[in-house]
């Protein structure tokens, strides 16, 4: 069984904080991608992530500049494994050893700068040591960056290079001979290179050029003519003596090839662990610089199925907001096995904070960090959160007809320890109707083995033994005439934005009788809704709270 669904791991902001994370290497970039959630029974496991990524986080803040060189290293890593496995029967090529040579360069400046840290960590991140893979490919011990087939490989190697090296000496003063008679003779100068062009507008001097015995037509054009030394016998002795080295210098090389071939195969089950390593190193320093960068701290698992989470913030408005240089307001709250209904006036961050606990709770299971002041989680079983428009246009389904149909999954999926999210549910259809079916449904979850959290506009929906009622404070506290004179002076995009500045997101628990507060008719009243409109709307909410508290007349 799956703990959540795409939607809900896009919803809660799972989605946006995983592609937050900076992985830099091709195998941190694979844990990240085949990352699976811990699911109750999974706590020990889990715990012992949180202790590997708190190592980093501390390796983080103490020595920040070891993870700045830390992650320099990871850039432009290459996955070598094909390389690896071709090694088993195949010469690999120049290239392909360059590959595993940077690699192994790039593993040793690993090993140095996290023993440079001086930092205790995991055995998961320390590398194996491979200095003797990276002599073999490296005899010079120069250890920069580059591959080629020294002569230090292979002494045979180095005599048939040495000797082909004499043989193009001997051509070259061969044909300087050749050039300073041909030149003294017939008082024309060749280029270094001993070649001489002629331009094909001048006739004559082609044709007295063409019987000169030493040279010959090399390269012709519509412009020109390019002549060249012809070889002697004795320079041709010399090349025909190059081309049987250079066979012998390739057969050499492959041999030298295969053999460093062979040493990467030996060596390819150490690469490969120390691959995952380096790929759990990045993978878990990039959340652990996520967190130090967010503010976010470990969560303390509990074995009951709880959540408390003490000043949240929900990740993704937190970022809006920063970029606005607006303040969030973190929010607090408790859950357990039950219905929790969290009430308030639009605008008032009922969404968010459904979103939030969707958010910790998710984080938590895949094993990092969340941004709270301080959390306990229980692991769920099950996540889902509904939320929004879900209407499908190609399936010709409306809002409520989609919402319905993410219900019936809900309801299908749900088991033990489920954290089920839902917001307004039934805010499509009727409000008779959708009351009825919201009341329905917290009746339902109300015996089950669920957290359920919802949010609702609907007064007597809290209302009975078993739910829990949580409000959202929102302008019971502010100072309205101060309000009010800002949104005097506003135009009409600031309006809505001096009001969220005056509205307070935090959470209190309210008795189930309690009324719901009527922010809505004050914020429409602040943004200009006729005050005849606002009090008869007062007028009907008193007349229909009188209606609803009569007892109904016996059967």
């Amino acid at each position: 069984m799956r703990l959540s669904n795409v939607k809900t791991r896009s919803e809660t902001g799972l989605d946006h904080v995983m592609q937050s994370i900076n992985v830099m290497t091709p195998f941190g970039k694979k844990q990240m991608k085949e990352i699976v959630p811990f699911m109750p029974g999974d706590e020990d496991r889990l715990n012992h992530e949180f202790r590997k990524l708190s190592e980093l986080l501390g390796l983080a803040e103490e020595n920040s500049r070891i993870v700045e060189l830390l992650m320099e290293t990871f850039m432009d890593m290459k996955d070598i494994s094909f390389t690896i496995d071709r090694s088993k029967n195949n010469a690999l090529s120049v290239v392909e050893l360059f590959e595993v040579k940077s690699l192994l360069l790039k593993m040793k400046r690993i090993i140095e700068l996290l023993e440079a840290a001086g930092h205790q960590l995991s055995s998961e991140f320390i590398l194996i040591d491979t200095m003797d893979l990276l002599d073999a490919l490296d005899p010079r011990k120069d250890r920069m960056n580059t591959f080629y087939i020294y002569d230090d490989f292979s002494e045979t190697l180095g005599d048939l290079r040495k000797r082909k090296r004499e043989l193009e000496i001997n051509v070259r003063k061969a044909q300087k001979v050749i050039k300073q008679q041909i030149e003294k003779q017939y008082g024309i100068s060749l280029t270094p290179k001993f070649d001489y062009v002629v331009s094909k507008s001048n006739k004559e001097l082609v044709k007295i050029i063409k019987e000169i015995p030493e040279l010959t037509s090399d390269d012709e054009d519509y412009i020109s003519v390019t002549f060249v030394l012809k070889n002697t016998g004795e320079i041709d002795a010399f090349i025909l003596e190059m081309d049987h080295l250079n066979e012998r210098i390739d057969e050499e090389e492959l041999l030298i090839r295969e053999a460093l071939s062979k040493a990467v195969c030996r060596s390819g089950e150490v690469l490969r662990k120390n691959c995952a390593k380096i790929g759990e190193l990045d993978f878990t320093l990039s959340k652990a610089v996520y967190a130090r960068n967010h503010h976010c701290v470990k969560p303390q698992l509990i074995m009951d199925h709880r959540i408390e989470i003490e000043e949240g913030r929900h990740l993704v408005v937190e970022e809006i907001l920063n970029q606005k240089n607006k303040q969030y307001c973190p929010v607090s709250i408790k859950l357990q096995d039950g219905v929790t209904c969290i009430t308030g006036a639009n605008m008032g961050g009922k969404t968010v904070s459904l979103k939030l606990v969707g958010l910790v709770a998710m984080l938590t299971q895949y094993g990092f960090f969340v941004p709270c002041s301080a959390a306990k989680i229980g692991l769920s079983n099950y996540i889902h959160i509904l939320i929004g428009d879900s209407q499908s246009m190609q399936r010709g389904l409306s809002s409520f007809g989609s919402e319905m149909e993410e219900l019936k999954e809900i309801l299908d999926q749900s088991r033990e320890r489920s954290l089920l999210l839902i917001d307004e549910i039934a805010s499509g259809t009727n409000p008779i109707e959708g009351l009825a079916l919201t009341k329905s449904m917290v009746g339902y979850l109300k015996a089950r083995p669920y957290i359920s959290l919802i949010t609702t506009h609907f007064d007597s929906v809290t209302v009975g033994e078993g739910i829990k009622n949580m409000q959202v404070r929102g302008l019971a506290d502010a100072d309205f005439k101060k309000l009010e004179k800002e949104l005097r002076y506003a135009n009409r995009r600031e309006r809505i934005e001096v009001i969220q500045k005056y509205m307070d997101y935090r959470l209190y628990h309210a008795g189930n009788e309690e009324e719901i507060p009527k922010d809505a008719l004050n914020i429409a009243k602040m943004l200009g809704i006729y005050d005849e409109i606002i009090e008869n709307a007062r007028k009907y909410l008193t007349e229909g709270s009188q209606v609803s508290s009569r007892k109904p007349p016996p059967l």
